[in-house]
C-alpha cells in the first residue's frame, strides 16, 4: 500500500512531457543571417586563369574597372557593374578585408585590379600599355594612396547580373 502510495504522489508530481505549460511563451523564430561565403581556393584559381591567359577578357576591358568585371563575369562570379570610385567606396557582392588573397580587388580612388600574387603584391589590370601584372606597393601605386582590398562573396544570384562562364577564352 505504502508503493502504491508513493507512485502516485511521484506522477502526480512529474512534469507533463507532451509540452511546456499553457502560460509560457514559444522563442521568438529569428531569421537565419545570410551566409556569406567567399570564393574557394578553385574559385580564386579560375579568377586569376581568366584574367591572366583569356584574351576575350582582354578585349572586353575598355578600362580598369571593365576589365575586372569582364574577368569576373568570364570566371562565372557576377557582379553588377561599378566603376572603381564605388568599388572603392564599397559595393554590394564584395567585403573589404585586411588582407588580400588571389582574386580579391585591390582598389584606389580611380584604379581597380585584381591580386594575382599577394605575398609578390602583384595585381593583373588595364594599366596604361594595356592589361598587365604590376605591384602595388611600387612608387607609382604609393603615391596614389592606400589601395583598399575588396572579396567576392557568394550569396546567390545578383540583381540585374548575369551569369557568364566561359571556357578562359
Amino acid at each position: 500500500m505504502v508503493c502504491v502510495a508513493l507512485l502516485s504522489f511521484a506522477s502526480a508530481q512529474a512534469p507533463a512531457v507532451d509540452g511546456p505549460p499553457k502560460s509560457a511563451k514559444p522563442a521568438p523564430v529569428r531569421p537565419k543571417p545570410p551566409l556569406n561565403k567567399t570564393l574557394t581556393k578553385e574559385d580564386r584559381s579560375s579568377v586569376i586563369d581568366v584574367a591572366l591567359h583569356s584574351k576575350a577578357a582582354r578585349r572586353d576591358g575598355h578600362d580598369c574597372s571593365h576589365l575586372v568585371h569582364a574577368i569576373y563575369q568570364r570566371a562565372g562570379f557576377p557582379y553588377k557593374y561599378a566603376d572603381s570610385e564605388d568599388l572603392y567606396a564599397g559595393v554590394e557582392g564584395f567585403q573589404r578585408v585586411p588582407r588580400p588573397q588571389p582574386a580579391d580587388l585591390v582598389v584606389w580612388h580611380g584604379h581597380v585590379g585584381i591580386v594575382t600574387r599577394p605575398r609578390k603584391h602583384a595585381f593583373f589590370s588595364f594599366l596604361s600599355t594595356g592589361p598587365q601584372v604590376d605591384d602595388y606597393t611600387s612608387r607609382y601605386w604609393r603615391g596614389r594612396g592606400e589601395p583598399r582590398f575588396y572579396r567576392y562573396v557568394k550569396n546567390g544570384p545578383c540583381s540585374g547580373c548575369t551569369l557568364a562562364r566561359g571556357n578562359g577564352e
